[in-house]
């Protein structure tokens, strides 16, 4: 079992940052991928970003070029550092991981707000 927590949402104005980060607990050596996802009230699920065990990153693109999603392996945590943040990024913002053999099942965190306004 694999327990995700998130931190690090809020409000802040358009054209500011903000870190999110991703605790990640259990059994950590049985995860690969790991990225987040968002959700804005009334609207589908949209993935964000991933990385995957030997680094590679990928992005949406309506946040590449702004986001950056990393991994500290060390401190078992995923981060999400979000800058030129608009409007429209604002979300609850879900961490998850997916394990390395099968049955590949996915785990989520609880999730974190992050809203965009001036």
């Amino acid at each position: 079992q694999v327990q995700l927590v998130e931190s690090g949402g809020g409000l802040v104005q358009p054209g500011g940052s903000l870190r999110l980060s991703c605790g990640v607990s259990g059994s950590i050596s049985s995860i690969s991928t790991m990225g987040w996802y968002r959700q804005a009230p009334g609207k589908q699920r949209e993935w964000v970003a991933r990385i995957l065990s030997g680094g590679t990153t990928n992005y949406a693109d309506s946040v590449k070029g702004r986001f950056t999603i990393s991994r500290d392996n060390a401190k078992n945590t995923l981060y999400l550092q979000m800058n030129s943040l608009k409007p429209e990024d604002t979300a609850a913002y879900y961490c998850y991981a997916i394990e390395r053999v099968t049955p590949y099942r996915t785990y989520w965190g609880q999730g974190t707000q992050v809203t965009v306004s001036s």
